[in-house]
């Protein structure tokens, strides 16, 4: 696994790294190893960072060697891609922010992962779709990762188009958090982690605490459990530290 998926501790953040330069697809053996990782990255580090080697971001998923082909029955079939909601699943619920990297193509897993971590850098060259349904598969595995990060018109139009979008595009659309050039996505994930670092922790860890849970109460409770975080989150030792 660790020839697939890089997991490395470098200070207080966790870097994790797509390593199948030939497309960076994505088995289900990483996606379990990959969630795993992001679940407990808050003993260890501050944030996690998501990267890949060579060409590209991530191309989609890819089979395990040897793995048996889905069952033909389809109550049995739904627990096969577990693994994959799973994954998604580990990035909403990390307690760390996920920050992702992305470099040419992010197809299909890789538009939804990019959607789905906290905050998503995307080299100017970089490009994005879900190019399931030109594959007679039906997409709402991505679609479950988009449905709340990306207006509808925008995922319905990807999803049945299967046409690539430039990372102007995808910023305009929600997908990514911002658009940097080529020669610079290293140095501007770095900066950002360095910054994100002399945060308080306690707020870096309530931000995306709330951000996962009030969207999905009603107005009271969301500014009631904003009350409540404000006065924990405010009273903790770290938050009365000066920070530079």
């Amino acid at each position: 696994m660790s020839e697939q998926l890089s997991i490395e501790q470098d200070g207080r953040i966790l870097r994790i790294i797509f390593n199948r330069p030939q497309d960076n697809g994505v088995t289900d053996a990483m996606a379990v190893a990959f969630a795993d990782a992001v679940l407990n990255a808050h003993h260890t580090s501050d944030a996690v960072v998501l990267s890949s080697v060579g060409p590209d971001f991530c191309t989609g998923r890819a089979r395990d060697p040897g793995s048996p082909a889905p069952s033909p029955e389809a109550y049995a079939r739904r627990p096969e891609y577990d693994a994959i909601f799973n994954s998604y699943k580990a990035i909403r619920n990390a307690q760390v922010p996920v920050i992702a990297a992305i470099e040419g193509r992010a197809m299909g897993f890789g538009t939804a992962i990019a959607a789905l971590c906290d905050v998503s850098f995307a080299s100017e060259t970089a490009t994005f779709n879900i190019p399931e349904i030109a594959h007679n598969v039906m997409p709402t595995m991505v679609m479950s990762a988009l449905y709340d990060r990306v207006n509808r018109n925008a995922i319905l139009w990807m999803a049945y188009s299967t046409d690539f979008i430039d990372a102007q595009r995808a910023l305009a659309y929600g997908l990514v958090s911002t658009v940097v050039a080529a020669d610079r996505l290293d140095a501007e994930v770095s900066r950002f982690c360095e910054l994100l670092s002399s945060r308080p922790r306690p707020a870096v860890l309530g931000l995306k605490e709330y951000l996962h849970v009030a969207p999905r109460m009603d107005e009271l409770g969301a500014i009631d459990y904003a009350r409540t975080l404000h006065s924990m989150v405010n009273t903790a030792a770290a938050m009365k530290r000066k920070h530079g």
